[in-house]
């Protein structure tokens, strides 16, 4: 069994933008459309359990440990108008869907990637997004990270090679370097190179010897690398075969309609009926 787990807010984005990109035109649901062909594409490419994370809202209890934390604000309405029909979508196809609030689409594909890989049924994790947050959850080859954007598959040896520590250093790491797309800076002074040598050298920020970092530093690496935990205790199902992909719901028709691809509910029929 394989299980995949998907980051349906990344895919909205990138599916918004593409349309907008090579079609010059923002559809009312286009890029609600462009996430469920690409899903109906995996079921074809023989994929049966599948997970999707979205964000419900983009504020979390992060916005509450750091005030410069990232916000919806800023986001375009013709996106934004898309995020909750995405969710009502993938439930109509008969996909597990899982909408944060106060926890973030990657604490929820951090929970699902733990509870999956501790079924001994469960082959390989595949978690599908190039956020480097999420590599933290890579474990060995079982658990790896999918980034469609560099058509790469990362393994516990590739985060290494990329990021210069181990992945359950990543939190570590994103502390001091930073994460623009998050709104946390890191610390002064440490790049990439000096953050993986500190970390390689001592381990975890809690055990760098006393006058690594100036003033109070220490403090807010240890807040940033907070921010960068992603959280594995979300209770988003008790058995892994609850992710199995059954088909389509009868509401699933009404969708298509609204979005108006007539092709896509004759395709996911013929996915159920093979």
């Amino acid at each position: 069994m394989i299980v995949h787990l998907i980051d349906g807010t990344y895919e909205l984005f990138r599916h918004f933008y593409g349309l907008r990109r090579f079609k010059k035109i923002d559809p009312p649901f286009g890029a609600v459309t462009g996430v469920l062909r690409m899903i109906a594409k995996m079921i074809e490419d023989d994929a049966t359990h599948i997970g999707v994370a979205t964000d419900h809202i983009i504020e979390s209890f992060r916005n509450q440990l750091w005030p410069g934390y990232k916000t919806g604000a800023g986001i375009e309405p013709a996106l934004w108008a898309q995020f909750h029909p995405l969710e009502e979508s993938l439930a109509a196809m008969g996909i597990a869907v899982w909408p944060m609030v106060e926890l973030e689409a990657d604490d929820a594909l951090a929970s699902a990637a733990h509870l999956a890989a501790r079924d001994e049924r469960v082959e390989k994790v595949c978690v599908w997004t190039p956020d480097k947050d999420l590599a933290q959850c890579v474990v060995g080859d079982r658990v790896v990270q999918i980034d469609r954007r560099s058509n790469q598959i990362r393994d516990a040896d590739a985060i290494r090679a990329k990021f210069g520590v181990a992945p359950e250093f990543i939190a570590d790491y994103l502390a001091l370097v930073g994460d623009a797309a998050d709104g946390y800076p890191g610390i002064p002074g440490l790049g990439a190179k000096t953050a993986a040598t500190l970390i390689n050298r001592y381990g975890h920020i809690e055990q760098f010897p006393g006058g690594t970092f100036k003033g109070n530093n220490i403090e807010l690496a240890l807040l940033f690398k907070d921010l960068a935990t992603l959280r594995t205790d979300a209770p988003l199902f008790k058995d892994v075969e609850e992710l199995k992909w059954q088909g389509p719901t009868r509401s699933f028709a009404s969708v298509t309609k609204k979005i108006d691809d007539a092709r896509l509910l004759e395709r996911v029929k013929k996915l159920q009926n093979r």
